[in-house]
């Protein structure tokens, strides 16, 4: 079974990992001689280690070299069971309204957002530790659709249409001399 690796080790091109050194790796004590890790680093840590206890847990357990796009689909979906974001189901009278004015029975479920950047993190960390980009998993296709499809149930749901924000592109500059009148007439 493969094993994860601790996210500072030197050796991070070895695929195969040691589980036994996540709880030592992620309890932040720090040596006299290592830097501070920054949030972003702290927390890609501490996610590495919860999916590595998750395909430990997991019935059979599961080795990072057979993980699969499905994997982290059912991976995100347990998550949910933590979230704390309220959906409105179709059925649901306050569905697509920003603030409901009373509760409803609607799910909870991990918010889009968070889960975006948990992939995010989670590729990263992969990758960090020996995993090759094209083999990885929380890169797959079915794991970008079913965020996009999160994103859009959820703006559905809150009654909020997520717009991409795009680039805008750099001013044109002309080549044309700009006119020789004086500022104010024309």
């Amino acid at each position: 079974m493969d094993s994860f690796p601790d996210m500072g080790s030197p050796n991070s091109g070895n695929s195969s990992v040691n589980t036994e050194n996540l709880a030592s790796s992620s309890a932040g004590t720090s040596s006299p001689g290592t830097s501070r890790l920054s949030r972003y680093e702290n927390q890609k840590r501490r996610d590495w280690n919860t999916f590595g206890q998750y395909l430990k847990n997991h019935r059979p357990p599961l080795s990072l070299s057979r993980c699969s796009g499905a994997h982290i689909l059912e991976y995100l979906r347990y998550l949910d069971q933590s979230g704390k974001t309220k959906v409105h189901t179709p059925m649901c009278p306050f569905y697509g309204h920003p603030s409901p004015p009373a509760p409803c029975p609607c799910p909870l479920r991990q918010a889009w957002g968070s889960l975006d950047a948990l992939i995010g993190r989670l590729r990263a960390a992969y990758e960090e530790n020996g995993g090759k980009s094209e083999t990885n998993p929380f890169g797959a296709r079915a794991v970008r659709l079913y965020l996009r499809e999160v994103r859009d149930l959820q703006s559905k749901a809150r009654g909020i249409s997520y717009e991409k924000k795009r680039k805008r592109p750099p001013p044109q500059q002309s080549d044309a001399q700009p006119s020789a009148s004086p500022p104010g007439e024309g």
